[in-house]
C-alpha cells in the first residue's frame, strides 16, 4: 500500500493538470446529472416492523386522508379583551379557515373548536402523505399569517416537521471562516491555508450534488445533506490539513517538490485512508438498527467522507504539485516546520508523570458520562423551539387554551375488514382510559375495512406519560376489547412513531456497538500490527463518547448552561441520536488516534524507543490535531446555535466529544498509557504476525 500511494502522489504532483481536470469532468457530469435527472429526497421517520408503522400502512392502502401529514392554525385575538365568540371575530375565524381550505393539496379543513375560555381557536388541516407534498405547501401555510387580520394567527404541525429548514448555511459559513482563520495561525500561509479549503468545498459540493442521484438505489432523508455537510466540511478540512503538515516538513527539509507530495501521501495519505475508513464503517454500522432512515443517512453521510478522502489523496497533491514551493509564499506570520518545544516539553511532561495523568484523565471522564445513567429519549415538541418560531407559539396557545395533549393526538387505525362492531366498543374503551382526555367521532371506511380514531393524550407529546399510555393501549385497553374479534387495532402518529423507532434503536444498540468496535479493531490491528492499541483505542473513544453524553444529559435534560446555545427549556433526547452520535463521535475519535499513533509507530520502528516515540509523536502532531479539533469545533458549535433542538443535539454533542478527545484523550490520557504499557503496546500474538503484513515499518524509510 506505501509504495502504491506515494506513486500516487508523485503522479499527482507530476501531472496536477491531468488529475484536476479529470475531477473537474466528473463533477461537471455529476451536477448536470443531478440538475437534469436529481429525485427529490424524502422525509421519513418510520421503520418497518413497528406497530405505528402497521397503522400508517393500514390508512395508506385505505386511502386514508389521516395517514398523510397534518398542520394545524391557531388563533388569538390581537385585542387581549375580545373573545371568539364576538361576530366580528367569528366572521374573521371563518374568513381563515376558508382561506386555509383553498390552500394546494389541503385535503380537509376540521371546524374551527373554541377553547372554553373563548381564547383560542384551532383549525386542523388534513394534507397527503408526504411523497405527494413539496416545500411550496409549508410556504403557502405560511401566507395565511401574512394577511391582515384582527386576529393573531400562529401554525403548527406536521408540515413544519418535514418541510422547516434551519438558518441555512450558519454552520457552514461560520466554520469556513472559522477554518481559514486557524489554518493561517497554523501555516502561516495564505497559499497553505486555501489548499485545504479549495480541495474541501470542492469535494463537498461534489458529494451533495451527487446525493439526489443515490436516490435511484436507495431513498435518502432530506436532512441527510446538512448532517453530511457538517461532517464532511470538518473531515475534508482536517485530511488536508495533515498531509499538507507532512508536505512542508519535507520540503522543509529541502526535498523535491514531487518526492515530498509522493512522501506525504504515503505517509499522512495512508494515515487519512485509515481514519476515513473507520469512518464509514462506523456510519454505516447504522444499518444493524434496522431502521431504513438512519441506514439511509448513513449511506450519504460515508458517501461525502469517502469523497473526502479520495480528493484528499489525488486532488489535494495535484493542488501541491501545482503550487510547488510558492506554498510558503504571501505569510502572514511565520511557523516553525520543526516540533514545537512547548509541544515536546508537554509530551515529555506527561510522560514523567504518568500514572498520575492516566488515573485523573479517567476519573474525570469517568464523571463526565456518569450522568448517562440518567439518559432520557423522547420526543422534543414544538415547545422546546424558541419563542420567536411560530411553531412554538401555536404550541403555548393550543396548551394553554386545550391542553398539552392537543399538540401531539394519536392516531388508531383498526382493521375492521371481517369485524366492523368494534368500533364504538373500542371507542368508550378508549376514552375511559386515564390518559386520555378525548376522542373524536370515529371516521369509517366499511368499504376500505378501516375506521379511524383521534385521541388526544391529557399529556404533552415528550412526556413520559404520553408514551407510558401508547403502551398501555396497545397492551391492555385494545386486547380487552379485541380478545374475542379477528380486528386489530394500532397507534400511529408523530408521537408513536418516534417512540416505536426509538425502542427499535435502544434494542439494537448494543448490538451495533459491539459491531463498530469488533471492525474497527480488527482494521486498527492490520495498520499497527498490534492488539494491544486497537483495544485501548476503542476504550478511550468509548470514554470520550460517554463522557460528551453525559454533557448532553445535563444540558437538555437538566437546563444547565443552556442558556448559551438558546435552549429556553428542557427536553429529552431523540431516540435515534444516541446511536447516530456514536458512530460519528467514533469515527471521528478513531481520526485523532490514527493520526497520533501512525506518527508514533513509526518513530518506534525507526528507534525501538516506546516512551521516545511517546513524546516525538505527540510532539510533532500536537499542532495540527489542535487545529483539526479546533475547526471541527467550530463547525459543530454553530449548528448548536440554530433554532432546531435536533440540530442542537448533533452540534453541541459532537463539539463536546471532539474537544474531549483532542485534548483529555489524545493530549494526556494517550501519552500516560503508551508510556506505561511500554513495549506492550505493539504486542501480537505469534500466529498473527505471520499472517498480517506490516505496512508501517518500511514507511519509517520515507520519514528518515
Amino acid at each position: 500500500m506505501r509504495s502504491n500511494l506515494y506513486r500516487l502522489g508523485r503522479y499527482a504532483a507530476r501531472r496536477p493538470w491531468v488529475v484536476i481536470g479529470a475531477w473537474l469532468v466528473v463533477a461537471a457530469l455529476v451536477v448536470a446529472a443531478s440538475g437534469a435527472f436529481g429525485k427529490k429526497l424524502e422525509e421519513s421517520f418510520g421503520a418497518p416492523g413497528v406497530d405505528s408503522q402497521t397503522a400508517t400502512d393500514l390508512l395508506s392502502a385505505a386511502g386514508a386522508d389521516q395517514a398523510g401529514l397534518t398542520a394545524q392554525v391557531v388563533v388569538t385575538p390581537r385585542d387581549q379583551n375580545a373573545t371568539l365568540t364576538s361576530p366580528e371575530l367569528r366572521t374573521a375565524l371563518t374568513q381563515v379557515r376558508s382561506t386555509a381550505a383553498g390552500l394546494p393539496h389541503v385535503l380537509r379543513v376540521g371546524d374551527p373548536v373554541i377553547s372554553p375560555d373563548g381564547r383560542v381557536g384551532l383549525i386542523r388541516l388534513q394534507y397527503p402523505v408526504l411523497a405527494k407534498l413539496e416545500p411550496s405547501d409549508l410556504e403557502n401555510l405560511k401566507s395565511l399569517a401574512a394577511a391582515g387580520s384582527p386576529l393573531r394567527i400562529e401554525l403548527g404541525g406536521d408540515l413544519f416537521y418535514a418541510f422547516e429548514e434551519g438558518q441555512a448555511g450558519l454552520g457552514e459559513a461560520f466554520g469556513l471562516i472559522a477554518a481559514i482563520v486557524i489554518l493561517l495561525l497554523a501555516f502561516g500561509s495564505i497559499i497553505a491555508m486555501g489548499l485545504p479549503i479549495g480541495m474541501a468545498l470542492f469535494g463537498l459540493a461534489l458529494g451533495i450534488s451527487s446525493l439526489s442521484l443515490v436516490t435511484y438505489l436507495i431513498e435518502l432523508p432530506s436532512w441527510a445533506p446538512v448532517l453530511g455537510s457538517m461532517i464532511g466540511l470538518g473531515v475534508g478540512i482536517d485530511y488536508a490539513l495533515i498531509i499538507v503538515t507532512r508536505h512542508r516538513e519535507s520540503l522543509a527539509r529541502g526535498v523535491s517538490v514531487e518526492e515530498s507530495v509522493g512522501q506525504a501521501v504515503a505517509t499522512a495519505g495512508r494515515a487519512v485512508l485509515f481514519a476515513g475508513g473507520t469512518v464509514v464503517v462506523a456510519i454505516l454500522g447504522l444499518a444493524v438498527a434496522g431502521v431504513p432512515f438512519m441506514t439511509a443517512g448513513g449511506v450519504a453521510i460515508s458517501l461525502i467522507v469517502l469523497i473526502m478522502v479520495l480528493a484528499s489523496l489525488t486532488l489535494l497533491p495535484a493542488f501541491l504539485g501545482l503550487a510547488g514551493h510558492r506554498i510558503n509564499r504571501l505569510r502572514v506570520r511565520r511557523v516553525r516546520s520543526s516540533p514545537g518545544p512547548g509541544w515536546q516539553r508537554w509530551a515529555g511532561h506527561v510522560s514523567r508523570h504518568a500514572t498520575a495523568y492516566a488515573i485523573s484523565a479517567t476519573v474525570l471522564l469517568l464523571a463526565l458520562a456518569a450522568p448517562v445513567l440518567a439518559l432520557r429519549v423522547g420526543t422534543p415538541d414544538d415547545g422546546a423551539l424558541p419563542v420567536q418560531r411560530t411553531e412554538r407559539r401555536a404550541y403555548d396557545l393550543v396548551a394553554a387554551g386545550f391542553g398539552a395533549g392537543s399538540n401531539g393526538p394519536l392516531v388508531i387505525a383498526v382493521d375492521i375488514s371481517k369485524d366492523s362492531t368494534v368500533v364504538q366498543p373500542l371507542v368508550d374503551a378508549v376514552k375511559a382510559d386515564p390518559g386520555i382526555a378525548s376522542v373524536a367521532r370515529p371516521e369509517v371506511n366499511t368499504s376500505a375495512g378501516v375506521a379511524t380514531l383521534i385521541a388526544v393524550p391529557t399529556t404533552g407529546p415528550q412526556d413520559d406519560a404520553t408514551m407510558t399510555t401508547v403502551k398501555r393501549l396497545r397492551a391492555e385497553v385494545f386486547p380487552s376489547v379485541l380478545r374475542h374479534s379477528p380486528a386489530t387495532a394500532h397507534v400511529g402518529g408523530q408521537t408513536a412513531t418516534l417512540a416505536d423507532v426509538g425502542a427499535k434503536v435502544n434494542d439494537r444498540l448494543g448490538l451495533f456497538i459491539g459491531a463498530v468496535i469488533l471492525l474497527s479493531v480488527v482494521l486498527l490491528t492490520v495498520v499497527f500490527r498490534s492488539v494491544v492499541v486497537p483495544l485501548k483505542a476503542a476504550l478511550m473513544n468509548l470514554l470520550s463518547i460517554g463522557a460528551s453524553f453525559g454533557v448532553m444529559v445535563m444540558v437538555f435534560q437538566w437546563g444547565w448552561a443552556a442558556g448559551l446555545i438558546g435552549l429556553e427549556s428542557t427536553l429529552p433526547i431523540l431516540p435515534f441520536i444516541p446511536m447516530f452520535m456514536f458512530a460519528v463521535v467514533f469515527g471521528l475519535s478513531m481520526d485523532y488516534e490514527v493520526f497520533l499513533l501512525t506518527r508514533i509507530r513509526e518513530e518506534h520502528v525507526r528507534t525501538g524507543d516506546n516512551n521516545g516515540a511517546t513524546v516525538h509523536g505527540i510532539a510533532t502532531t500536537g499542532r495540527v490535531i489542535t487545529s483539526a479539533a479546533l475547526i471541527m469545533i467550530s463547525v459543530f458549535v454553530s449548528f448548536a446555535l440554530t433554532d432546531d433542538p435536533t440540530a442542537k443535539m448533533f452540534g453541541l454533542g459532537l463539539a463536546v466529544a471532539v474537544l474531549i478527545d483532542a485534548t483529555i484523550v489524545r493530549l494526556a490520557l494517550v501519552p500516560a498509557l503508551m508510556t506505561l504499557l511500554g513495549d506492550a503496546n505493539w504486542w501480537l500474538p505469534r500466529p498473527w504476525r505471520t499472517r498480517t503484513r506490516d505496512v508501517t515499518d518500511r514507511v519509517a524509510v520515507l520519514s528518515k
